[in-house]
């Protein structure tokens, strides 16, 4: 994710399904979708073509309708709550289950597609924001409703324990961006994330389970916390991670430095604004973090088509100046962040965000971690229509595999 300027096998699929069965009307009456909050620029896009169709070819597109049925069945708070959790959940399950072949694929995309998770979330979102129940929801309690849905939707609370004789890696992917330029666009991230969660890999110090977890395109959630809300926990017990994100054409970055700068270009809610990264303890902030991923150990690696580059370049501003310089060789003392080797978008700012908490864990020695940058997932020569063709399948198929192989790696070279 460059910056434009620079588990549960078959019964994950079987709970989504029977959330989705058509329900009798009850006396609550039917959702309206908006009346209570309007839609988000985000949540705008449902309407348009492309994200129907998907929907519709992944079978996701009964996700929303059930839950609007759900929701309208509540009579309590409580109860909202549960189905919240129960149908976030069902969605995570039925999006990894669809993407590791389990259960029907409902529709003829491809089983790799990150897609139909990202759109049914939304659609599942605007139902809860136009949600009036008969009991009263004060938009406070709306917010903590709609957080427990991101959380669930998104495989932030399914991470699983270590278990005996494995080790444990962990991988984030993100959403789909960049959608006003492209509504048809896929992020590989997200699909590696949901081809990998729950797997267990072979690497040269034995086999390795992979907890995987995706993250929203959307400032806000950076700044309120949900990195570090959703990882700290999992660091201490993890063998390796790695933050995964889209970043050149062609080829695949192993990013060595992260920087403390957000560019500010637009997200999935179309805002943004340059400033330094916002943490907690801003007075112990470093301007940058490394990785600790054995990225000269990758790099020569026979992992896939695309190569493999250990990526040392940041933008600073050297101490004493006032002009942004590109380094190719990583930062000078004293210098301050205005790009990391990822850029100055989400990308680097989850790095950062993921390398600060494991050191500020104490961890920078014992736990091995940093960001992958892959290709961009690119459409098929001459396709600027459809949502999907053979080569934007093999494509991400592909990049899928080079990150297996590039965590196996990783896994191996570390212990």
């Amino acid at each position: 994710m460059i910056s434009p300027r620079v588990r549960i096998g078959v019964l994950g699929l079987a709970l989504l399904t029977a959330l989705s069965a058509p329900a009798t009307a009850t006396a609550a009456g039917p959702v309206a979708p908006g009346s209570a909050a309007p839609p988000t620029v985000e949540k705008l896009r449902l309407d348009q073509a492309a994200p129907r169709e998907i929907l519709r070819r992944s079978g996701f597109d009964t996700v929303a309708p059930a839950f609007a049925r759900a929701l309208d069945r509540a009579r309590s708070y409580a109860q909202a709550r549960r189905v919240v959790e129960r149908h976030g959940s069902a969605l995570w399950r039925g999006a990894v289950d669809r993407a590791q072949g389990r259960g029907p694929a409902g529709g003829d995309l491809s089983r790799d597609d990150d897609r139909p998770l990202y759109w049914a979330r939304l659609g599942m979102a605007r139902e809860l924001r136009g949600w009036e129940p008969r009991f009263g929801l004060d938009e406070a309690r709306r917010a903590k409703l709609l957080d427990t849905l991101e959380r669930t939707s998104r495989g932030q609370t399914s991470v699983l324990p270590r278990r005996t004789g494995l080790k444990r890696v962990l991988v984030t992917g993100f959403d789909p961006f960049t959608l006003d330029r492209d509504i048809r666009i896929s992020n590989p991230s997200g699909a590696v994330a949901l081809a990998l969660d729950g797997t267990v890999i072979e690497t040269a110090s034995g086999p390795a389970r992979v907890e995987t977890v995706v993250f929203p395109v959307r400032w806000r959630d950076f700044t309120d916390g949900t990195v570090e809300r959703a990882l700290r926990p999992h660091l201490p017990e993890t063998d390796l991670f790695a933050t995964v994100s889209q970043g050149r054409v062609g080829r695949v970055d192993v990013e060595r430095t992260n920087g403390a700068w957000r560019g500010g270009f637009g997200d999935n809610e179309n805002t943004g604004t340059p400033e330094i990264v916002p943490v907690s303890d801003p007075a112990s902030q470093p301007q940058w973090t490394s990785t600790t991923l054995p990225y000269a150990a990758i790099v020569a690696a026979e992992t896939g088509r695309f190569p493999v580059y250990d990526n040392t370049g940041v933008t600073e501003i050297p101490a004493g100046g006032t002009v942004p310089v590109v380094r190719p060789d990583g930062p000078t003392p004293g210098s301050t962040a205005r790009a990391g080797g990822g850029g100055d978008y989400l990308s680097n700012e989850i790095a950062y965000r993921a390398t600060l908490l494991r050191d500020r864990l104490g961890l920078h020695d014992s736990l091995p971690g940093g960001h992958v940058h892959t290709p961009v997932l690119e459409f098929g020569a001459g396709n600027s229509t459809e949502v999907t063709d053979p080569q934007f399948v093999r494509n991400r198929l592909d990049i899928v595999a080079q990150v297996r192989s590039i965590v196996a790696v990783a896994v191996g070279a570390a212990s």
